[in-house]
């Protein structure tokens, strides 16, 4: 077997509508689903990003407000999941002012050589890496580059 692909990623969330407007209207993805379908005994929403890659990159599931919480710290599973979001630091600056009129607090800002990133969670606490490639930047050439020293990132 080979993996040819990350096909789509899908999350639990306390609140479909609510995490609908985040990923469609802040973050800008493109709805497939819209929140109110039911195909799991849940409503669900589906979303592709611009360009249509697949049919579908993220799956949404609501599981209600008494869900559990994600355990703050170190844990077993998802840590984040990362979106390419541009090709350039200016893009990135348009981001952050998307993130800052929509009061989306940034967790962190890295520079990690080969990205340069935004850090930042939805609604329900998953953390999201917002990033660009930066230009220039030959990993495929130097693969060490990949784990070179994480920088704080200067926008």
């Amino acid at each position: 077997m080979q993996v040819m692909e990350l096909g789509h990623l899908v999350l639990y969330v306390r609140d479909i509508e609510r995490s609908v407007r985040f990923y469609r209207d802040v973050l800008g993805w493109r709805t497939v689903l819209g929140g109110d379908e039911d195909l799991v005994g849940l409503p669900v929403a589906a979303f592709s990003a611009p360009g249509g890659r697949t049919h579908h990159e993220l799956l949404l599931i609501e599981v209600g407000p008494d869900a559990a919480a994600l355990p703050p710290g170190r844990r077993v599973g998802l840590y984040h999941f990362g979106l390419k979001v541009g090709d350039s630091d200016d893009e990135l600056r348009e981001v952050l002012r998307t993130l800052e009129e929509n009061d989306v607090r940034v967790l962190g800002a890295s520079d990690h050589t080969v990205t340069h990133s935004l850090y930042i969670a939805d609604p329900d606490g998953n953390e999201i890496e917002l990033y660009i490639d930066v230009p220039g930047v030959d990993w495929r050439s130097d693969p060490s580059l990949i784990g070179a020293p994480i920088r704080p990132l200067r926008l």
